[in-house]
């Protein structure tokens, strides 16, 4: 039997392959490529000329956007003020006020041209882009299978777009799993594995077509279990040996359920390649302990493992609810410790890439420079190559760009986060995101000084050619 282990193992596994994964780093530091290293990267993404790529209409903008997005009472009511504005301009003079301004900073666009077009020009300036379609659900949001079917028409669509356009060498898409499958029942089955174990070939089999019958469901769970399987598994299918699969985390109430059903979608998908990948969010205490479990069950499965790594974004939310249920805080206390925790995990995925690259994946999803710089020297002392595909760099569409282009200028594999859709279809998405990462957007400071240090330099040059 292979079950996926129980939350309530998590300490005491984390305990047990603490020190096996401490044997696997003196295993790395011994087996690591040996003779001439390259000499790590100094980066300061301190130079503005980073920015020269951009048009002066794309400064503008992004200056302004950014300026609105540093003022926290902005941030924090932007979903109460764009539905306002929405009333009072109407559906289209909303659009035609978003469209120029914030969506076009975080949206790719609408049009199949559109999205090509900003493609095109990301790919330009040495960029991948990482499709996301902007749809997922949280509880009390479910409206029924054709939703759900609806959805999936639109992520084959990803599939197929990410795949057939060329626009990255190692094409990426992103995917919420509650776009597919209710989050109630993710709900379910995350209480139900707090005390009983779920076999991973018995998901396998029903991902397969199977008719299986899962213990402790309803009918009508169970069967909307199995439509929610099957729908994950054309998802596989259709990506499979093309476009690399991120399955995102979400809230702790739904995770094990999340990784569940991704686990059983690497066992299926993952075994010459990492085609399906599992977020790992490290501000939550367990994340270290996840991790192990997840490398430990990618050996005794014998399946590829891709992680997409990430500091969290459901902070407030995760730290309220913890204190309405009168439950320990599940987010680390301090920025040090998420960024102790953060950084640890790095160096645990980078040394089992060092050892075997072609079974261990990573993306570095992360706008902190610190953690850049920590995995690119860490990189360098290991022998891992900066284009050889085992670890690669993520931001968000429209922010941190001195990072982005700094990297891709030095070689690395870069890739942004990019929603596309209509500005009615993509709001949602950009509120959520905008209050999920609002410590971020609000400590943008240092690019919008690089934004207005090249902004001043184009202005300079333009009245000096005047003369």
């Amino acid at each position: 039997m292979s079950p996926l282990l129980r939350p309530s193992l998590h300490h005491f596994l984390s305990l047990r392959l603490l020190g096996t994964a401490a044997s696997r780093t003196v295993a790395a530091e011994q087996l690591a490529p040996q003779g001439v290293k390259a000499a790590p990267v100094n980066l300061t993404f301190e130079d503005p000329s980073a920015f020269q790529v951009k048009t002066f209409g794309e400064l503008v903008r992004a200056l302004g956007v950014f300026r609105l997005c540093s003022l926290p009472v902005l941030v924090n009511n932007c979903g109460k003020l764009m539905s306002v504005t929405r009333r009072l301009l109407g559906k289209r003079g909303f659009s035609l006020f978003m469209r120029p301004s914030v969506y076009a900073q975080f949206v790719a666009g609408e049009s199949e041209s559109e999205i090509a077009q900003s493609m095109e020009n990301m790919s330009s300036l040495g960029l991948r882009p990482m499709l996301a379609v902007p749809i997922e659900e949280d509880l009390g949001e479910s409206t029924g299978e054709q939703r759900y079917d609806d959805n999936l028409a639109a992520m084959l669509e990803c599939v197929q777009m990410s795949h057939s356009k060329a626009w990255s060498p190692d094409p990426m898409m992103q995917l919420k799993i509650t776009a597919l499958l209710s989050p109630e029942l993710c709900v379910k089955l995350t209480t139900l594995l707090s005390h009983q174990q779920y076999d991973l070939k018995l998901l396998v089999r029903a991902l397969d077509g199977e008719p299986v019958s899962f213990p402790s469901l309803t009918k009508r769970e169970n069967a909307h279990f199995l439509c929610g399987l099957q729908r994950l598994n054309q998802i596989g299918e259709a990506s499979n040996n093309k476009v690399r699969v991120l399955v995102d985390a979400e809230y702790t109430y739904m995770n094990p359920a999340l990784s569940l059903v991704t686990m059983a979608m690497m066992k299926k998908f993952n075994q010459d390649g990492a085609w399906i990948w599992n977020t790992y969010q490290c501000y939550l205490k367990e994340s270290r302990s996840l991790l192990l479990e997840a490398l430990h069950l990618s050996i005794s499965e014998s399946f590829c493992l891709g992680v997409k790594l990430v500091r969290g974004a459901y902070m407030d939310k995760e730290s309220k609810l913890a204190n309405k249920e009168s439950r320990s805080d599940p987010i680390h206390q301090s920025w040090e410790d998420t960024n102790a925790s953060y950084n640890g995990s790095l160096d645990i995925m980078l040394e089992f890439i060092a050892q075997n690259p072609q079974r261990y994946r990573i993306i570095v999803a992360t706008h902190n420079e610190d953690s850049v710089r920590h995995a690119v020297k860490r990189m360098a002392e290991l022998g891992v190559a900066r284009d050889g595909g085992s670890v690669c760099f993520g931001q968000l569409l429209g922010m941190c760009d001195h990072v982005s282009l700094t990297l891709a200028q030095q070689g690395y594999s870069v890739y942004k986060s990019v929603p596309y859709g209509s500005v009615d279809d993509t709001l949602p998405y950009l509120v959520r995101r905008a209050q999920e990462n609002r410590t971020v957007l609000t400590g943008i400071r240092k690019e919008r000084d690089l934004l207005r240090q090249e902004l001043h330099r184009r202005l300079r040059l333009g009245l000096q050619r005047g003369r």
